[in-house]
């Protein structure tokens, strides 16, 4: 397939070029258009309990689902000058008018809650906007751009809740990758002059990269109206369309080099890249591919988001390393070396003297270096093993940020607890069933919740009698608690339980089991829970589930595809527990900085963050897993080269690293380049996926591709090549060169 490829290619290279042109004219507009179809919201788990609650919600008590932002204000005027309250006052006004508001409790006006109060030595206040769902960015919109004319003297104003820190997700998410691309593009370029130590050389593989993002984008923007996307796919997308775009072609155009300096004619110098360098990039993505589709075994969309965004920015790259690379390559021929007056040394050289004797000198002693390898890379995976995976909303934001600064503010009032409230739901068994005997039932779960610690206030029934101080209430009040808290057909009672502060995410357990004790003891067995708290909890516990059986069926494909191409069992099994141990050090790595704090505050890490976003375990599995499979691969077709040519299993070793450590360690340059970019956000999720790859590629390009695989190889012998027969006859035969 590859050889007619290559010859096509090197017949019709003005045909290929154009055709990408004009794909990528059609994509830029889709591309530009993909980020604003991105949210950061998870979603419920389909068929869980929080769910469940939700659904109930609507169709027994005709709950309309709104959200609540907060209008906080950080002063140093008291709310009660008058100059003060009659400006805020104007400026309420014109924010009850924003269509899609429907509702709003003043600071002033009496709450269960503390809306006012205190904190740091300013006055800070908060007023509840009730908004449709429906329309939640073009309201924050609006009311953003009422507060930004701020004219309340010595005060600052923050927007904060559910949609605010939703909508600075996905915007700052956007502008992370923007700002990571123009930063990293400048400093890969000049990276790259020094891999190919040419001008026209380096170029291509940013055009490559660039290229297979803008299409990537512009495929993923249609699958955004089949499917909930991940406003992490972007950076997804990102990182691995520039950073693997730019590998496969450097490994490319190295070859084609190669062949230039064979003698040959460039159009057959293209085919020839084409049939082997080509051969081996399909291939590498391929492994990187069904690593990504890991991300597609979790039942939950917001995941399986990413993961086909990862698989198809992979299958663009590919296409366009094996088809667009050839074809330039066969156009400019030996004009790829210039500008030729340049003196330039050339990082990626396959014949540098250097690399032979470095692995010379790692054979010599095997035992030495593997261990030394083993017992550093096991010491910074120790760290994982205190992971603790949850949700962190809006301290998940870098500070700063308006919606985190907003919650911070709010958060010593009881108000605080109000964005992570519990919905309690019993079940009376059947319609109608609110008996006298239910309702003392009733009253006593109130009670039993209202006793429980951290809890600032259980919306029910009995709210209205209890604020009061009699038996009574307002009569408004007291209907429109019984509307919201008995079902239509007397069936369900629901409870809303406010936590008086923020709730963490390994605090969320805790709360299920005293909650439910609760209604247990008030006399309820079928007992309900939901909430944003509990369909976090349920998210994490998902996809937490979900990871063996997608990081088995990696494992599963990847041996089999190894197996096939190398003719062995054992290097499948040594590659798939190397690239294991870069992804568990690589976990402690992330767990030691962003979890614990150690050095975070040298890359802005919050101090408070505490947990692990539950969806990044899975994602630095399957980019780091695929992306070392990418550098074992280019490094054992060379081995296995040698190998079949009749050379020592030392020599072919030496071989190996020799012919691509240079590749290797300019390839990973490049890709900690474009990794560490992403630490500059505002969005801790990318910072996290940055550093963590870039410390992954950093680990597995120098310590175990030319450290340790090297060393187990020596030590493997002639057991390297061992495949039963009869297995043989199985496995299909896939010739790899490069």
């Amino acid at each position: 397939m590859f050889t007619r490829l290559g010859v096509l290619l090197a017949r019709h290279p003005v045909a290929v070029l154009v055709a990408w042109v004009v794909i990528v004219a059609l994509s830029i507009p889709f591309a530009q258009l993909a980020p604003k179809r991105l949210t950061a919201e998870t979603g419920a788990v389909p068929g869980s309990e929080a769910q469940l609650v939700s659904n109930l919600l609507k169709a027994r008590f005709g709950e309309v689902i709104v959200d609540s932002t907060l209008l906080v204000t950080e002063s140093s005027v008291a709310p009660t000058d008058p100059a003060w309250l009659a400006a805020y006052g104007r400026l309420v006004a014109k924010l009850k008018v924003v269509p899609g508001v429907t509702g709003m409790t003043r600071f002033d006006a009496p709450s269960p809650l503390e809306l006012h109060g205190t904190v740091n030595g300013k006055i800070v206040t908060a007023t509840i906007l009730e908004t449709r769902l429906d329309s939640t960015a073009r309201i924050l919109a609006r009311l953003r751009s009422l507060t930004a004319a701020n004219s309340l003297p010595g005060t600052r104003l923050y927007l904060t809740g559910e949609a605010a820190i939703t909508n600075d997700f996905v915007s700052l998410a956007e502008s992370d990758v923007k700002n990571s691309e123009l930063s990293a593009l400048p400093i890969v370029a000049i990276v790259l002059v020094l891999a190919f130590g040419a001008l026209t050389a380096a170029l291509m593989p940013l055009a490559v990269g660039l290229l297979s993002i803008s299409t990537a984008l512009a495929l993923f923007y249609g699958l955004t109206f089949l499917m909930p996307a991940s406003s992490f796919a972007l950076s997804v997308i990102t990182m691995l369309g520039l950073g693997a775009g730019i590998d496969y072609a450097l490994l490319m155009v190295n070859r084609f080099r190669e062949e230039l300096e064979k003698g040959v004619d460039p159009r057959t110098a293209a085919a020839t890249t084409t049939r082997t360098a080509g051969r081996a990039v399909a291939f590498s993505g391929l492994t990187v591919s069904i690593a990504m589709s890991a991300l597609l075994i979790p039942p939950l969309t917001f995941v399986r988001s990413m993961g086909l965004g990862g698989v198809t920015v992979m299958l663009v790259t590919v296409l366009a390393s094996v088809t667009a690379v050839p074809a330039m390559l066969a156009l400019l021929g030996d004009r790829v070396n210039s500008p030729r007056g340049w003196r330039i040394p050339r990082l990626s050289r396959h014949d540098t003297p250097f690399w032979g004797q470095w692995a010379r000198r790692v054979m010599a002693h095997p035992w030495l270096f593997g261990g030394l390898v083993i017992l550093v890379m096991l010491t910074l995976a120790s760290p994982a093993r205190d992971l603790k995976l949850g949700y962190s909303g809006a301290f998940g934001l870098a500070p700063g940020v308006e919606s985190r600064r907003g919650l911070e503010l709010i958060q010593p009032l009881s108000l605080g607890g109000s964005l992570n409230t519990f919905e309690v739901m019993v079940d009376t068994g059947r319609s109608g069933g609110y008996d006298a005997a239910a309702r003392a039932s009733y009253r006593r779960l109130d009670a039993n919740l209202r006793a429980l610690p951290g809890v600032e206030v259980v919306v029910s029934p009995f709210l209205a009698a209890s604020a009061s101080g009699s038996n009574t209430g307002s009569l408004n009040d007291l209907v429109s608690l019984v509307n919201r808290s008995i079902s239509s057909d007397r069936r369900y009672l629901r409870a809303s339980v406010i936590p008086g502060q923020p709730v963490h995410a390994q605090d969320i357990g805790g709360w299920e089991t005293r909650l439910r004790r609760a209604a247990l003891e008030a006399g309820f067995a079928n007992v309900l829970l939901g909430g944003g708290p509990v369909g976090s909890k349920e998210f994490t516990d998902t996809l937490v589930g979900a990871i063996p059986l997608a990081v088995g069926a990696v494992f599963a494909a990847t041996f089999i595809l190894l197996a096939s191409a190398f003719r062995s069992l054992v290097i499948p099994l040594k590659s798939i527990v190397m690239n294991t141990l870069t992804v568990a050090a690589t976990y402690g790595i992330i767990v030691a900085v962003f979890q614990h704090g150690f050095l975070g505050n040298l890359i802005g890490v919050p101090p408070d963050l505490g947990t692990i976003d539950s969806s990044l375990p899975l994602i630095i599995f399957a980019v780091t897993f695929g992306l070392s499979m990418d550098y074992e691969i280019f490094l054992l077709t060379r081995v296995q080269e040698a190998h079949l040519s009749g050379a020592s299993n030392i020599d072919a070793v030496g071989l190996g690293v020799e012919r691509t450590a240079g590749v290797i360690t300019s390839a990973a340059l490049i890709m900690v380049i474009v990794f560490v970019a992403f630490v500059q956000g505002h969005v801790v999720a990318n910072k996290t996926i940055g550093f963590g790859l870039a410390a992954a590629v950093l680990l597995d390009a120098t310590l175990v591709r030319l450290v340790l695989v090297p060393s187990i190889l020596v030590l493997a012998g002639n057991w390297n090549w061992w495949l039963p027969r009869g297995l043989a006859r199985l496995l299909p035969n896939v010739k790899l060169e490069h």
